[in-house]
């Protein structure tokens, strides 16, 4: 069982399983409880203003007792996004749990969150990656985006937005990454036609996990991977099962005490796991960096995309290029392939909305690939993708630990509190959207009327440290869904009933997502 969770693409989404629900059912993980205590000593340096407002020891909600109930007993431990939808009925849209000597506060409304986030200052933190950033400071690496913290987190975050962050910004990558849908086309029916039925691909997630793999080192490294191929190159392998070689290893790293680093050999393995991947993350960038040097000696003018600007513009040492690369890898592959698995699952079980879908695109490019400004003009399928992330989105759950006091509900926070913003609680209330189980993309339509909380539904976050890939995400998931509905109808496939959300650090489907691609009848008489 181990090795074929370190071997598969799609490992991250099952190593990091109920240890880690089990954790987030407490709110926090063990690298950032220590943000998350709310001390006397913190709260009686308020303010005479902030003493007339309520203290967080009024609020209600379970203890450790009880949460163990909840998870253990009640069987939350894979879906404690439905526990954020039990507890804010039980305790209303703010609350406390408690883990040991440490009290964490829940926030299940929009605008409380938009309180929340709205104080959060210049450098929020929402945990410090301590399991990640030993394998940095062992090794002599310098952090990354998501290691890194304060002002240094700042300038380079800044750094890496370039080229990246703005729609204008991503509309770069359009062409790069059609090239990788066509082969994902191509792809898809390589499985199919070798399936029973030749109309069959099963869990669609894995071959969309490998599409977005491919899709993110094409913008992130400017070269192609072999993700796709029918038998991907060894290279590639490799630095693909070393990211669940260490995410399986991080497991026993997280919940085993540190001297027991020296007896079992989990510690070493989840070092090397890392280490592999920033072997292969810093070959990619030196070779890029050779290829550069030599347009340099012909003379060449240097033009590129994402690594190139970073590597011309000498705003960023090779070593702060080299931690970021790896990390901005990881981060950008669950939101497409989940958004794609999701959405394609309840296309299927919809046709009428799939046959509105596939008409607005047959309508915009029938005949050709499509653009960004083709995108502009496909509002259904615009909402096709934000339906699928509102009622999954990628986090269920995020975190956020303010730099000072902030009053929130009327209630005074001292500073270090740990709040744990409960997405999906949000976005499944029927305030903000009634019968907010069902997929009903037209509620984001504007010609629809119904209006929303902005902070109802953002599943890529909120102020600077939102994610830094959303316009790519965005981009490959609508270029994607183009591409599929131009050259299938989509079906439910063998077993493909009654699958729902678990929530193993991200939510994925409790059993895989198997479909059927038809071939439409314009792509075969094409």
């Amino acid at each position: 069982m181990a090795s074929w969770l370190v071997s598969s693409a799609r490992s991250h989404f099952y190593v990091r399983g109920a240890y880690q629900s089990l954790l987030q059912s407490f709110v926090v993980a063990p690298s950032i409880l220590r943000h998350a205590s709310l001390t006397s000593e913190a709260a009686s340096a308020s303010t005479e203003d902030s003493k007339q407002l309520g203290s967080p020891d009024e609020l209600p909600g379970p203890n450790l007792f009880s949460s163990l109930y909840w998870i253990l007993v009640r069987g939350y431990i894979t879906h404690t996004q439905d526990l954020q939808v039990v507890h804010k009925k039980m305790y209303g849209p703010i609350w406390k749990s408690t883990f040991g000597p440490y009290t964490n506060i829940n926030i299940a409304s929009a605008e409380l969150i938009e309180e929340v986030l709205r104080q959060e200052g210049k450098y929020p933190m929402r945990c410090d990656m301590a399991l990640w950033r030993e394998h940095r400071d062992e090794r002599g690496f310098t952090y990354g985006p998501f290691t890194e913290e304060g002002e240094r987190w700042y300038q380079l975050r800044a750094n890496l937005n370039q080229r990246i962050l703005k729609p204008k910004d991503a509309a770069l990558y359009t062409g790069v990454i059609n090239e990788v849908i066509s082969d994902l086309i191509q792809k898809l029916y390589y499985i199919r036609g070798n399936s029973p039925s030749e109309v069959l691909v099963t869990d669609v997630a894995n071959e969309f996990y490998r599409f977005a793999f491919e899709g993110i080192c094409c913008v992130l490294f400017e070269t192609r991977m072999g993700c796709l191929e029918k038998v991907i190159p060894s290279e590639t392998q490799d630095f693909i099962n070393s990211i669940g070689y260490m995410l399986y290893n991080s497991v026993f790293a997280t919940i085993l005490p540190k001297w027991t680093r020296r007896i079992f050999p989990f510690w070493d393995r989840y070092m090397k796991g890392w280490d592999t991947m920033f072997q292969y993350g810093k070959m990619l960038v030196d070779k890029k960096m050779e290829t550069i040097q030599a347009r340099i000696d012909r003379g060449e003018e240097i033009q590129g995309e994402y690594l190139t600007s970073m590597l011309a513009g000498g705003k960023l040492s090779m070593k702060e290029i080299y931690g970021s690369m790896v990390e901005l890898l990881l981060a950008g592959v669950d939101t497409t392939s989940n958004t794609l698995a999701w959405t394609l699952y309840h296309l299927a079980k919809d046709p009428k909305i799939q046959n509105s879908l596939y008409q607005e695109v047959n309508d915009v490019v029938s005949d050709r690939v499509p653009t960004t400004n083709d995108i502009a003009r496909m509002p259904l399928l615009k909402a096709v993708i934000k339906e699928t992330l509102r009622m999954y989105p990628v986090v269920p759950s995020n975190g956020r630990v303010p730099e000072k006091e902030v009053v929130v509900n009327g209630i005074s926070f001292p500073k270090n509190t740990l709040f744990h913003l409960c997405h999906y609680a949000v976005s499944h209330d029927e305030i903000n959207f009634p019968e907010p189980k069902k997929f009903n993309p037209n509620r984001w339509l504007r010609d629809v009327g119904f209006k929303h909380h902005p902070f109802s539904s953002i599943p890529f976050g909120y102020g600077v440290r939102a994610c830094v890939g959303r316009r790519i995400a965005e981009l490959e998931m609508h270029l994607a869904l183009i591409a599929i509905m131009k050259t299938f109808e989509v079906r439910p496939g063998p077993d493909c009933e009654n699958v729902i959300p678990v929530a193993r650090t991200v939510l994925v489907a409790n059993k895989p997502i198997n479909l059927l691609f038809i071939e439409r009848q314009s792509v075969t008489s094409a």
